[in-house]
């Protein structure tokens, strides 16, 4: 999405450092008003699009208010997780790139409403609910062997609560839209399992905002998963390995059946450790002369000849006397007993 790259080089002065913390604030200032003003996020600041079109339109900001969690006891675990997820999404991926996602979200929900409204007449009120799941199934993409520990007890990897949720979701949107081709008792089974509604419009309804709201997880993961352009520094250090794995392959066996007598003195030391000591310029000025190299790199196959400037070590980790030049030392892929 190269697109999205000068999107980003152009418009990533405006983004918002450290945005969770904000919005942390946000949902803390809303469980306070839940607290102790019961009533009043529904009276004045919800998703209500029969208000807003009654010129309310404060509520397409305020909805934010919605805290993922109103329990007193739970609702400062809960900040802190969302403070923490999207804290690493945005060291993954870059403020702008995380504001871009977490707004998208904030706009989808109020596209979701919109459309429930329109389309059935209902006042959908979503709550940030499909916001904060967004940002949840990025991290476990992002983070999917991270554990955490269920109800404080349970070690769980972030993927398999990922998983659950997508499934869920799946049941909510497929059999939300099937409610008609239902089976009674199918449809009230998966009513009872807390999947569905009671009446079918509620349904089309939830299956419309779980779709929705939750696009901004489809088009980041499923279109952007490529990523941005590399820079020059990735795409240098991608071609070294590359031509580290097809010269191991390929070029190191013809390379120590030619050069074994040349290199037999040599000991193996630690990766980074000089082959040569004091008298190395005076050496390979010898065998320049010679016109026989006494160095050469395993990976790309270049000797003092080539560059006088070149240096060559051998690598500790690799099993076997392999030596290296500067620019392949630290990123080779070591050599072990099943790949000789």
């Amino acid at each position: 999405m190269n697109w999205f790259a000068k999107f980003e080089k152009k418009f990533s002065k405006y983004a918002i450092k450290n945005l969770m913390f904000y919005i942390i604030v946000l949902y803390a200032i809303g469980f306070v008003m839940n607290t102790f003003f019961n009533g009043l996020y529904d009276a004045y600041f919800s998703l209500d699009f029969a208000m807003i079109f009654k010129g309310q339109v404060w509520r397409l900001i305020t909805f934010i208010l919605q805290p993922p969690s109103n329990s007193i006891i739970f609702v400062v675990f809960v900040l802190y997780f969302y403070y923490l997820i999207g804290s690493v999404l945005e060291r993954i991926w870059g403020s702008f790139r995380f504001n871009v996602y977490f707004f998208t979200g904030v706009i989808l929900n109020i596209l979701a409403s919109l459309i429930i409204y329109i389309i059935w007449g209902l006042s959908f009120k979503l709550s940030t609910n499909y916001i904060n799941l967004a940002l949840f199934m990025a991290f476990a993409m992002e983070q999917p062997d991270m554990e955490v520990l269920l109800f404080f007890i349970i070690p769980i990897k972030i993927k398999w609560m990922a998983i659950l949720d997508a499934v869920i979701f799946g049941i909510t949107i497929v059999f939300g839209y099937l409610v008609p081709f239902l089976p009674r008792n199918v449809w009230y089974s998966l009513y009872a399992a807390g999947f569905l509604a009671p009446s079918a419009i509620m349904c089309y309804a939830n299956a419309t905002a779980a779709l929705v709201s939750m696009l901004n997880f489809i088009i980041f993961f499923f279109l952007y998963k490529k990523g941005p352009a590399k820079s020059s520094t990735q795409r240098n250090f991608d071609k070294a390995m590359r031509t580290a794995k097809k010269a191991q392959q390929n070029a190191r066996k013809d390379y120590w059946q030619q050069n074994s007598g040349n290199t037999s003195g040599n000991t193996q030391g630690n990766c980074g450790q000089p082959l040569y000591g004091d008298k190395s310029k005076d050496s390979q000025a010898q065998h320049a002369k010679r016109g026989v190299p006494k160095h050469r790199c395993a990976v790309c196959g270049r000797t003092e000849l080539d560059d006088e400037n070149l240096t060559f070590r051998f690598c500790s980790k690799c099993v076997g006397n392999y030596e290296y030049c500067s620019d392949h030392l630290y990123t080779h892929i070591h050599v072990t007993e099943d790949k000789q």
